[in-house]
């Protein structure tokens, strides 16, 4: 697991946060989020327990998902957006980390026209809607395993 996390609400369920890739399988519209098959993906649950919030998972046929220690917890944003959802399953692309790490220390040029930080291509790439969790499966979502026939 990239990272995961978890915060309990004031009610007593819980909010889980995971990193996954993005099934190579799921022929849902992705078109600008850069989170093509294998890339990465944020999920987040809103269940009972952090167990059933796994489960959910489980049930749409994301196997391998485990939540391990409480690295990257939900953001107060992420827990907003996972409570106004009826599902209460989101997913969005993963933000990218610059692979220098040094993302905004360089000063704007003075030769370009709009420097101001609204523009920077960092404050931009948080921006991404949540998607419901039928757009990462595609359109026939999960139907679950193959029965064999009686």
């Amino acid at each position: 697991m990239a990272g995961g996390g978890f915060c309990r609400l004031p009610n007593g369920t819980v909010v889980v946060a995971l990193t996954l890739t993005r099934p190579a399988d799921g022929t849902g519209p992705y078109g600008g989020t850069g989170a093509g098959p294998g890339g990465p993906v944020r999920v987040l649950v809103h269940a009972a327990n952090r167990a059933r919030a796994l489960t959910r998972l489980r049930n749409l046929g994301l196997r391998a998902v485990y939540l391990r220690g409480n690295d990257r917890p939900p953001t107060p944003d992420e827990v907003t957006a996972v409570l106004h959802h009826p599902d209460g399953l989101l997913w969005r692309a993963a933000p990218q980390a610059d692979p220098a790490g040094l993302s905004g220390l360089a000063p704007p040029s003075p030769a370009s026209p709009s420097s101001s930080p609204s523009s920077s291509p960092s404050s931009q790439s948080c921006q991404e809607l949540w998607h419901p969790i039928r757009a990462l499966l595609g359109p026939a979502g999960y139907a679950g395993p193959a029965r064999p026939a009686a």
